[in-house]
């Protein structure tokens, strides 16, 4: 079983954190706007990245993802 680690999974995740750490960046010490919304952006892409990959196969497969 592996509990959802896939390609799909590991890059939406990473992108998100990255994404977040970008926002973050932003804020401090001084907010730079322009910075935080990108940030923002890349968070937004990874959400929709994970299930585009998923669904070009890179994912769990339904029939693995509901035995637990």
């Amino acid at each position: 079983m592996h509990h959802g680690s896939t390609p799909a999974a590991w890059t939406a995740v990473i992108m998100a954190l990255v994404g977040l750490t970008i926002g973050g960046v932003g804020l401090v010490p001084e907010p730079n706007w322009v910075i935080f919304w990108i940030g923002v952006g890349v968070t937004i892409a990874a959400g929709i990245v994970g299930p585009v990959m998923s669904a070009a196969g890179l994912g769990a497969k339904r029939a693995e993802a509901d035995h637990h």
